[in-house]
């Protein structure tokens, strides 16, 4: 079976206040889901925009994946099928 779809992505930075805001929007025809990331410099560290846009875009994709697997959980309960086991989420930061 082919299927070919096309789904449009916009993602849009901002600079505000010391911080890099992420958008991302993503249009599938049939509905629309917005992620968002942030992003801020520590003042103890040079200032890279660069590095704060990648930061905050990956953040902002990031939140947009995990919408996009759940609405894909949700619609496949809704075909009939068990709920998928949950997943572990990364640890980040120091372990105690």
């Amino acid at each position: 079976m082919s299927h070919t779809v096309e789904w449009r992505v916009h993602l849009f930075l901002f600079e505000d206040e010391g911080r890099t805001k992420a958008r991302v929007e993503l249009d599938t025809g049939k509905s629309a889901l917005t992620g968002r990331g942030l992003a801020r410099c520590n003042p103890d560290d040079e200032d890279v925009p660069a590095i704060g846009d990648e930061l905050a875009a990956g953040r902002a994709l990031h939140d947009l994946g995990e919408q996009l697997l759940r609405a894909a959980e949700h619609d496949i309960e809704h075909v009939g099928a068990p709920p998928a086991p949950p997943r572990p989420r990364p640890g980040y930061g120091w372990i105690a």
